[in-house]
């Protein structure tokens, strides 16, 4: 195209919110009016079963649950009085909370304030606070936020030795629905145990967000800790930000969470549009099925053009690939839809991986994240009339350009600056674009058959090491590895079992190898 083509295309797709003065251009996604035209029935199908979801239809029907992320910030919506009750209360417990915190009239045990907030959870409880955190946390905030999102033990210590003797002064967060989640129950553990080991009552400085009635509400409850906040069935962990999951940890630094819920319901507002061009949401989904043929053909490579922003990336991960890559669609075709989401930052990228995006293999399509304003000071000139700022901006518009030229296709988001308005109005607006994206494949975002079988094939593992552990403990000389498996009934999972001993063996566990550990078949075994 000419250069007066591609300013015409620019005008002619640019999507403008003016209350959020936010900007999205689809106009290098590559689509004609052939293509648009015959994916309108499509979107029209969308349009329906996104207003029957928000209505409360039953959208996971694996586990015979509404989604009613959207009514979080706007509970006038819910489909019931109790429902919009159960938000609005909850959001008021929460400032109330975090007003009692702040002033010291919520305090440890030997202190008059806490300083830190240690967040214990996995997946969308950890990824969201994170990205939040990283987008909007103050130079100097109330609390400083520390995070235990894995159950790698080396890392729990790592964050533990942050904390060092403010560990007395720290809230701790734990996050988990059921309350029997694996990483963030032994997050909790951990934690709990290096309070006992420095003589802290531990529920003292705890508080849980959990669903009612689950373990960890009852364990909470039960030993007094300082506070419970809900998690409704009703929301998934990939879309809970704006749920207590993500408004405790935000609020206790000082994060405006009104001010997140009110960009969420404005965006939400303008992806309720049942027509395509001024739907932002909807522009989103028909460029990610252009490009990737609605397929999942191509990868979606995030690049924000401010720090801030970093794990913006991280956050869509799981939000995109959660959601949409699944094996089957909603008739039970097998399908393996998914779009995979990667990305690190500009201009960093312009040192790393941009030499592949123009000249390597084309299998993806970009998304720019643009902030317009540099900082809050004034900027000086590293340059003759220009900033570092203005290197941003130069970078980011001409890698769009060189990329354009060698056939890489791109979008691009700008909003003004990085606020907890617009932090909440990009949730929602790529919360409603996986949601269309999903019903233009048919296939069911809202549920993750994937992560459970994981879980399960982890709990078996398990399950074969207390065997082998107490076989080895009846044995008085060592022992093949084929013969354990035997012993313990699981003679078809030699590996698993030479894997389970191989580890158990490197952290003293009460386990020995012999012999020649590049051979692992001739190895023997015994415990000590």
């Amino acid at each position: 195209m000419t250069a007066s083509t591609l300013w015409q295309r620019y005008q002619d797709w640019l999507y403008y919110h003016e209350g959020l003065s936010l900007y999205l251009d689809v106009s290098r996604m590559r689509f004609d009016d052939r293509f648009v035209e015959s994916m309108l029935p499509k979107f029209e199908q969308a349009f329906a079963q996104m207003k029957d979801l928000e209505a409360g239809a039953i959208a996971n029907p694996d586990e015979q649950r509404m989604v009613g992320h959207y009514w979080l910030r706007d509970p006038d919506l819910a489909p019931s009085e109790d429902l919009k009750k159960d938000i609005v209360e909850t959001i008021e417990a929460i400032e109330s909370f975090t007003r009692n915190v702040h002033s010291g009239a919520i305090r440890p045990p030997n202190a008059e304030r806490f300083t830190d907030v240690l967040s214990i959870g996995i997946g969308g409880s950890a990824l969201g606070p994170q990205f939040v955190a990283e987008a909007l946390g103050a130079d100097a905030p109330p609390l400083t936020i520390h995070f235990i999102d894995n159950t790698d033990p080396a890392g729990i210590d790592r964050t533990l030795a942050k904390l060092g003797d403010r560990l007395s002064t720290t809230l701790v967060i734990v996050i988990s629905k059921s309350g029997s989640t694996p990483e963030p129950r032994n997050g909790m553990l951990e934690v709990q145990n290096a309070y006992q080991q420095k003589g802290l009552d531990f529920s003292k400085n705890a508080i849980a967000i959990t669903g009612r009635e689950s373990n960890l509400d009852r364990l909470a409850k039960s030993e007094g800790w300082l506070a419970t906040f809900p998690m409704h069935d009703w929301v998934g962990g990939r879309t809970s930000e704006l749920s207590a999951v993500g408004l405790v940890p935000a609020a206790l630094q000082g994060i405006a969470i009104q001010e997140m819920l009110d960009g969420a319901r404005e965006m939400d507002i303008a992806t309720r549009a049942p027509n395509l061009k001024s739907n932002p949401a909807a522009l989103l989904a028909l460029s990610w099925y252009f490009s990737g043929d609605g397929k999942g053909k191509k990868d979606m490579v995030v690049l924000p053009y401010k720090d801030s922003l970093l794990l913006f990336s991280r956050y869509l991960q799981q939000l995109v690939m959660e959601s949409l890559g699944k094996e089957k669609d909603l008739d039970g075709n097998v399908v393996h839809q998914g779009i995979a989401v990667y990305g690190n930052k500009g201009s960093t990228d312009q040192h790393a991986y941009v030499q592949q995006l123009r000249e390597g293999v084309p299998n993806f399509f970009l998304t720019f994240l643009e902030v317009l304003h540099d900082r809050a000071k004034s900027s000086i000139e590293v340059e003759s009339g220009v900033t570092s700022g203005d290197y941003l901006s130069g970078l980011l518009q001409g890698t769009r350009k060189a990329l354009y030229e060698n056939d890489r296709d791109s979008i691009t988001v700008t909003i003004p600056e990085v606020t907890p308005r617009h932090v909440g109005a990009l949730i929602a607006l790529y919360d409603r674009a996986v949601g269309f994206y999903g019903f233009l494949i048919n296939v069911n975002a809202y549920h993750q058959p994937g992560v459970e079988a994981g879980k399960k094939a982890a709990a078996a593992i398990l399950d074969i090491q207390r065997k082998v552990v107490e076989a080895l403990q009846q044995e008085k000389t060592p022992i093949p590895l084929q013969t354990l498996a035997i012993n313990v009934g699981a003679p078809d999972e030699v590996e698993s079992i030479y894997k389970i001993l191989r580890h158990l063996a490197a952290n003293d566990r009460g386990v020995k190898l012999y012999g020649d550990l590049s051979n692992p078949g001739s190895l023997t075994v015994s415990a000590f």
